[in-house]
């Protein structure tokens, strides 16, 4: 007998990169705080930086990453048509697909851009293959998988991937390589964020989440703290990351 689930305590805010001064301020403050988002950042930054030639954005969102590619790209961007789902805004240059079939011919693009998205496919390793029929060969491949997070956008997360499994699925490309997004101490101050944050929701329970919140709060600005110095430094342990970077290169 199936149980129901719980319903989502609260959604996960959509990451949303603003074009101007203040919007790379919010940008940069958000990065400062989401742990997942600032090393998805870090595993990206340099690849999408030297990506040339037509991008295809897989579950695109609202396109949060399209300002790490160079202005001269071709950039599609394509995600289920209901965005309300995710908590996302819908924009017109976003092409529908159903979150399987990828909506345009084999070797289509030159490289294909897929950032947290896969545990939210219902079949990945055939979305993988898709991924795989429309890249031009010589293409470059970048995504993003999360590993230790929290069930978010509810009913519609179904995966947590480990290195093994990630690089078995993107085997075909024939050039494939895995990357660690964080470590032990970026979970930690990871979860206890994810607490707080928790903690503040408006509920008549306030009046005893605050004592927590009260102890959690300090210590998970210590941890963040931690976590970034760890981050840079490499100081915690790969076996329990935050996630996952995969880069991969077709035949």
């Amino acid at each position: 007998m199936t149980s129901m689930p719980a319903a989502e305590e609260f959604k996960p805010i959509p990451i949303r990169r603003r074009e101007g001064r203040l919007g790379q301020i919010l940008f940069a403050l958000r990065t400062a705080v989401d742990l997942q988002l600032l090393t998805c950042v870090r595993f990206l930054r340099p690849i999408l930086g030297g990506m040339r030639g037509s991008v295809l954005d897989v579950g695109c969102g609202e396109m949060p990453f399209r300002g790490l590619l160079p202005a001269e790209v071709r950039y599609t961007g394509i995600d289920v048509p209901a965005a309300e789902d995710f908590g996302m805004t819908r924009h017109a240059e976003i092409v529908d697909f159903d979150g399987l079939h990828i909506p345009f011919p084999e070797a289509s693009f030159d490289n294909i851009l897929c950032t947290e998205v896969l545990e939210h496919a219902e079949d990945p390793a055939a979305l993988v293959a898709e991924m795989l029929r429309v890249l031009r060969p010589g293409g470059t491949l970048a995504a993003t998988v999360p590993f230790a997070a929290r069930v978010h956008h509810a009913p519609h997360d179904h995966h947590r991937f480990t290195r093994y499994r990630l690089a078995a699925m993107f085997a075909g490309f024939g050039e494939v390589t895995v990357a660690e997004r964080g470590d032990d101490l970026a979970v930690i101050a990871n979860k206890l964020i994810v607490v707080c944050m928790r903690l503040v929701q408006p509920s008549v329970a306030l009046i005893w989440r605050l004592p927590i919140l009260l102890l959690a709060g300090p210590a998970a600005l210590v941890a963040l703290a931690v976590a970034h110095l760890s981050i840079r430094l490499g100081w915690g342990s790969k076996a329990d990351p935050l996630g996952y970077g995969i880069l991969a290169r077709k035949a």
